[in-house]
This record gives structure tokens, C-alpha cells and sequence, in this order.
């Protein structure tokens, strides 16, 4: 099946999302390294550390605040990156899909990286395509 235009959505996920079927591990071990990275950090006491410098920085208790959305920031970021490194642009909602948990099309990509260009291999097999 060909691409959709980029004037109109894809209608459903298998339209947009043409890699193969370990890829979705990718996207797994992109999101678990940091989480990995971020257990091991609590572990040592990075956690506390961190706190308590912003607490005691000029913004006060207040600083507080911030740290759910630098974290997710840094999430969407790690994410959309994988999603444009595989070929997915992460801003393109499919038709059949949104509201929530499917609504980090609607904000802006964070991603470090433009969306790869992949090219489509015409000799597959019947056996690969149903698969």
C-alpha cells in the first residue's frame, strides 16, 4: 500500500508504521536506558541530591514544580527522537487514533534528530508482508 499524501492523515496505525516486527523493541530500550540510568541514580542518592539543591536554590520550594515537565520533556524528547529514527514522524496522528494516551502529536516534537527517510524494498516476499 503506498504512503499517504501529506495532505491528508494516515487512517489507521499500519499505514504509518511500516518497520519490522522487532522494531517496536527500539523504541522499548530507548525509553528503558534513561528509566535504567534514572533507578540507578535513586539508588546512589541522586535523587535526594537533587532536591535539596532545589530547594535550597533561589527559586525555593517552588523549583519543585518544574521537575514533572523537565522529566517529561526529556521523555517526549528521547521518544520522538527513536520515533524519527526509525522513519515515523512523530507529529503525524493517524486518523483512527487520539485523545489520550495518543496525544503527544498534538505538541510539538521534541526530537534531536529530522525524520529518516526510508526506502521501501520492492522485493519482499508474500511471507515477509504478512508478517
Amino acid at each position: 500500500m503506498p504512503p499517504p499524501s501529506s495532505q491528508s492523515p494516515p487512517a489507521t496505525m499500519e499505514e504509518l508504521d511500516h518497520r519490522g516486527v522487532p522494531s517496536w523493541f527500539l523504541s522499548f530500550s530507548a525509553a528503558m536506558v534513561p528509566f535504567c540510568g534514572f533507578c540507578y541514580a535513586h539508588s546512589r542518592g541522586v535523587t535526594t541530591r537533587v532536591v535539596e539543591r532545589v530547594v535550597k536554590s533561589p527559586v525555593g520550594v517552588y523549583g519543585l514544580f518544574a521537575l514533572p515537565f523537565l522529566t517529561l520533556g526529556m521523555e517526549k524528547s528521547i521518544y520522538d527522537t527513536v520515533q524519527a529514527w526509525q522513519g515515523i514522524n512523530p507529529n503525524v496522528r493517524p486518523a483512527d487514533r487520539g485523545g489520550f494516551p495518543s496525544g503527544g502529536a498534538e505538541l510539538p516534537s521534541f526530537s534531536l534528530i529530522p525524520v529518516r527517510k526510508l526506502a521501501r524494498q520492492l522485493t519482499q516476499s508474500t511471507t515477509d508482508k504478512q508478517n
